[in-house]
C-alpha cells in the first residue's frame, strides 16, 4: 500500500493574518506557484489556490477591499486535509466526494500534527492511475479476483502475524467435460458467475477471496466459523446451477459426454467441493503446509457425491 505522504510535495505557508498584499507577490514571483497553504498557530490550515485568490482579487473592487486585509478571509478554512500514513486510494475518494468547486484543489499533507506537504489531484490521479494498472496486472483476467501472486502474498502475510485463520480450497467437480459439451464461452461464464457467488456469500471485511485460475478459487478469513460460510455457498451454488443447463440436462441431472478413454458415458452436473484448513493453536508452519493439506483434503472431497464440504479432525499429538 502507497501512504499519500510518499508522493506529497513541499508548499509555501502564510499565516492566517498575512495581507492579501504579500499573497500577491508571492504569486507574483512565482509563478509556477499554484496554491499556499494558510497557517494559524502552525496547526488550523486553510488553502488559497492561485485561480480562487485572482478570482476574487479581481473582482471590481477587489485589489482595493482586499488588498491589506488578511488572507484568511479569502481562503478555503476547510481544505481536505489527511494524515501523511492515509492511503492515496482512500484519499482520491476522498478528494472525490468534495464540492465540485473543490474538488481540484490540493490536498494538504499532515505529519505528527504538522504540514508536511501537498498532493495535487492531477499528481494524485496518475498515481492511482498506476496503482490500479499495478492490481490489475495480478488480477485473474476473467473473474477479476486476485490471483497466483496476491494469493501467495496473503497467505505470507498470516504468517507474518501468527493469528487464527481457516482456509477454505474451493474447486469445481466435473468442470472439464462441461466446458467440452457447451463449449469455452459458456465455461467462463460459469467460473465468472462462481466467482459472484463467493463474493456474495462472504461479504465479511476480513474475507480475502482470490482465483487461483481454471476452476479453483480460494478464501481465507480469521477465525473457525466457515460451517455456514459452507452451508450458504453450497446453496447459493447448487440453486443457481439450472441457468447455466438445458432443460433436459438439468431434469436429468446429468450429461453425456466423451471420457478420457473417447468412450460416450453419463456425467453427474457440475457440483461444488471444499476442502475447509484451520490453522488452530499455530498448527502449520508455512504456506506451503497449508497448501498441501488443502490439496490433500480437496482429493478427498472430491470424491464425494454432490457438493460438499470437508475438513478433517486434528487432534494435537
Amino acid at each position: 500500500m502507497m501512504y499519500i505522504g510518499e508522493i506529497a510535495q513541499k508548499i509555501v505557508c502564510v499565516s492566517f493574518d498575512a495581507p492579501c498584499g504579500q499573497v500577491d507577490r508571492l504569486f507574483q514571483e512565482n509563478q509556477g506557484l499554484q496554491g499556499l497553504v494558510v497557517l494559524e498557530d502552525n496547526h488550523s490550515v486553510g488553502l488559497i489556490t492561485r485561480t480562487n485568490f485572482y478570482q476574487k482579487m479581481g473582482t471590481r473592487y477587489g485589489y482595493n477591499l482586499f488588498l491589506k486585509r488578511p488572507i484568511q478571509l479569502l481562503a478555503n478554512n476547510s481544505p481536505l486535509v489527511v494524515d501523511y500514513f492515509a492511503s492515496v486510494i482512500e484519499v482520491s475518494k476522498q478528494a472525490m466526494e468534495r464540492l465540485e468547486e473543490e474538488v481540484y484543489d490540493d490536498v494538504i499533507i499532515k505529519k505528527e500534527n504538522a504540514v508536511f506537504g501537498v498532493v495535487s489531484i492531477k499528481e494524485l490521479l496518475l498515481k492511482v492511475a498506476d496503482i490500479q494498472a499495478d492490481i490489475a496486472r495480478y488480477l485473474n483476467p476473467l473473474t477479476l479476483l486476485p490471483g497466483n501472486y496476491i494469493i501467495d502474498e496473503k497467505l505470507k502475510n498470516l504468517f507474518r502475524h501468527p493469528s487464527d485463520f481457516t482456509f477454505l480450497y474451493i474447486d469445481l467437480d466435473r468442470f472439464k467435460p462441461y466446458n467440452d459439451l457447451y463449449g469455452f464461452q459458456k465455461g467462463d461464464e460459469f467460473l465468472q458467475s462462481t466467482a459472484n457467488i463467493l463474493k456474495e456469500c462472504f461479504t465479511s471485511p476480513d474475507v480475502f477471496i482470490g482465483h487461483i485460475g481454471g476452476d479453483d478459487f480460494v478464501v481465507t478469513f480469521n477465525h473457525f466459523e466457515f460451517e455456514r460460510y459452507c452451508e450458504d455457498l453450497i446453496q447459493t451454488f447448487d440453486n443457481k446451477l439450472h441457468y447455466f443447463y438445458s432443460k433436459e440436462h438439468f431434469e436429468n441431472k446429468s450429461v453425456f459426454s466423451e471420457n478420457r478413454l473417447g468412450e460416450m458415458e453419463r456425467i453427474p452436473l457440475v457440483s461444488i467441493s471444499i476442502a475447509v484448513v484451520k490453522n488452530e493453536k499455530g498448527r502449520f508452519k508455512s504456506p506451503e503446509e497449508v497448501v498441501a493439506e488443502a490439496t490433500r483434503l480437496k482429493k478427498i472431497c472430491k470424491m464425494k457425491s454432490g457438493s460438499c464440504y470437508y475438513l478433517e479432525p486434528y487432534v494435537m499429538s
